[in-house]
């Protein structure tokens, strides 16, 4: 089993912010590196929130 959040640990906010995140990677302009690091920003927060 994966230590990593699950989809019902983040927050609605989180959860739209990291939809419109993974759409905008799709587009051939997109900063992968900056996009990815902001994801996991996002998981790391949902981590941090469910280990308290």
């Amino acid at each position: 089993m994966t230590d990593g959040p699950y989809f019902s640990d983040f927050t609605p906010a989180e959860k739209r912010r990291i939809a419109a995140l993974t759409a905008r990677m799709a587009l051939p302009r997109a900063n992968l590196t900056r996009l990815r690091s902001q994801v996991e920003r996002i998981e790391q927060d949902a981590l941090r929130r469910k280990s308290k």
